[in-house]
């Protein structure tokens, strides 16, 4: 029976997922936004898309990750954001101003690899030969029963890791040789209409400041003015099933604040929508002087609650798929606070590109595979007078550096921003950069965990056959041709569960964009490809 108008609805995570779902209940299925709650463990909403001070003593301004967007294939989020007013005009949509911002400030990106020489490399020279090509398409045509676990590197061979196109690929969207073979398949089909413009990136939309402030916040804010509550600090440590199959939610038991609260009674007409995992669970921070702890003991209640619902039915998905190689599942990232413009100015004459234009920045031949985007200023909406940032993150942690001999891992946010100094070669401005630059970095353990090699029944379907009350929402559900560590994964898994339990029409969810289907497409990306 399709939930009610009165129905509450209980949302378990105040990331990106949490949030859609409110607002495609409240907006398109009628539900009087008090009864809607986020439960939330943290002091603030919006999940992995965040923006803020720095919490090191330190200060100066942190953001974990940059999602970017692009037209084609972010339909779901786009649907969301065209009814979410800004902060500044309400009679302005977040769409509306993603738009007019990314016509003031395209990206066309000039230098996306910089060579072991400092030069920067033709990145149009995709590097791909004959046998690339052939392993490409026969990854393409192989459906995903018989690719199954098997990982990036079993389908093709070494000089394919060595092409120019890997490198752009790979870190853009963060993958590891090591990942799902699936997962790779699925970010060929779903972004081929990048293929022709991986080197500029041109394909991107970017936010007018980062993702929190330009999009959790205006969506919490018309959340709250539509009566939506958010609790915070709340951990929800487990969920009780009234029945032995598992397909009906009767109680969640919450902690608060570190020790054991209240149990919640979930009621005939009541809901769950429980976003399972986490991307970055157990994230840490450093800064000039420390080094950023890596996690390994699941502190965070995430992946802890996934793992006791697992037990419960065998099509809950099997969490240990993900969070059981941390090895394999983290990276770091940095963020540098500058009082001054001077670096900025250097990498612009350097690069050819303004701020906000030139899109990640790669160091190909470097031992950590380094990789920085200058963004737009200011990045934060209330980014301090003449202070600037950069973004940046490697790959290979494990790895020394060429500059500093460490790994990145157990270096500080000094040695860090040593090691970048070193690979640009602005020896003259160095000790300026140094004395006027702050440096947070964030060790995440889980950062890649969607990514790992799994078969369809290591992840739980969005609303499990038979599923009563409930709906699991996040970056570990299944979604099928869904491409994952994309808020568009987020929000459609929202979509989904919201239309599928309120009886609203399903053909109305967006379709996943396919660009094969579409032949003035699929012919550009083929031709590049195969050229």
């Amino acid at each position: 029976m399709p939930a009610t108008r009165n129905s509450k609805i209980y949302l378990v995570g105040g990331g990106v997922a949490s949030l859609a779902a409110a607002a495609f209940l409240v907006r398109d299925a009628g539900v009087p936004g008090e009864n809607v709650h986020i439960l939330e463990q943290l002091s603030i909403v919006g999940g992995s898309m965040d923006g803020a001070p720095a919490p090191t003593p330190e200060g100066g301004y942190v953001t974990r990750g940059g999602r970017m967007f692009e037209e084609e294939h972010y339909v779901c989020l786009w649907n969301l954001l065209e009814t979410i007013p800004t902060l500044d005009d309400p009679a302005v949509s977040v769409r509306q101003e993603m738009l007019a911002f990314n016509i003031e400030h395209p990206t066309n990106a000039k230098a996306r690899i910089i060579n072991a020489d400092r030069t920067i490399a033709d990145a149009a020279r995709l590097g791909l030969d004959a046998r690339d090509r052939a392993d490409m398409t026969r990854l393409l045509a192989l459906p995903e029963r018989v690719i199954g676990a098997r990982r990036i590197d079993d389908f093709f061979q070494p000089h394919f890791f060595t092409t120019n196109f890997w490198c752009m690929w790979r870190t853009t969207f963060a993958f590891q040789t090591w990942h799902s073979a699936i997962e790779l398949k699925r970010y060929f089909l779903a972004f081929v209409q990048e293929f022709d413009r991986i080197h500029t990136l041109s394909g991107v939309r970017r936010s007018k400041y980062n993702q929190y402030d330009s999009v959790i916040r205006p969506i919490k804010e018309w959340l709250a003015a539509k009566g939506v509550r958010t609790d915070f600090g709340v951990t929800v440590a487990d969920v009780e099933f009234s029945d032995p199959a598992a397909r009906r939610i009767s109680r969640l038991r919450l902690e608060r604040d570190g020790a054991k609260a209240e149990t919640i009674e979930l009621g005939e007409d009541d809901y769950a929508f429980l976003t399972i995992g986490s991307m970055t669970a157990d994230a840490t921070y450093g800064d000039r002087s420390t080094v950023p702890e890596l996690i390994r003991d699941k502190r965070d209640g995430s992946w802890r609650l996934w793992e006791s619902i697992a037990k419960q039915a065998p099509d809950f998905g099997r969490p240990t798929a993900f969070c059981g190689n941390i090895d394999e599942t983290k990276w770091e990232s940095f963020t540098l606070t500058m009082t001054g413009r001077t670096l900025l100015d250097r990498i612009q004459e350097y690069t050819g590109n303004v701020p906000g234009e030139g899109a990640l920045m790669t160091w190909k031949d470097s031992g950590w595979l380094l990789s920085i985007v200058v963004p737009a200023q200011p990045h934060f909406r209330d980014q301090e007078e003449n202070t600037y940032t950069l973004w940046g993150y490697s790959l290979f942690g494990d790895v020394p550096g060429d500059h500093v001999p460490k790994k990145m891992d157990d270096c500080t946010g000094a040695e860090i921003l040593d090691e970048l100094l070193g690979h640009l070669g602005f020896d003259d401005i160095a000790d300026e950069v140094r004395a006027t630059t702050k440096v947070t970095t964030v060790q995440m353990p889980y950062i890649d965990a969607q990514f790992q090699r799994r078969v369809v029944a290591d992840r739980p379907r969005v609303v499990p056959e038979g599923a009563e009350n409930f709906a699991f929402l996040g970056q570990f559900v299944e979604i099928p041709e869904g491409v994952v560590f994309t808020v568009e994964y987020s929000v459609r898994a929202a979509m989904m569960a919201v239309y599928q339990h309120f009886g609203l029409d399903k053909e109305k969810i967006p379709s996943v964009y396919r660009g094969l289907a579409d032949a003035k497409t699929a012919w550009s990306a083929l031709k590049t490809a195969f050229a």
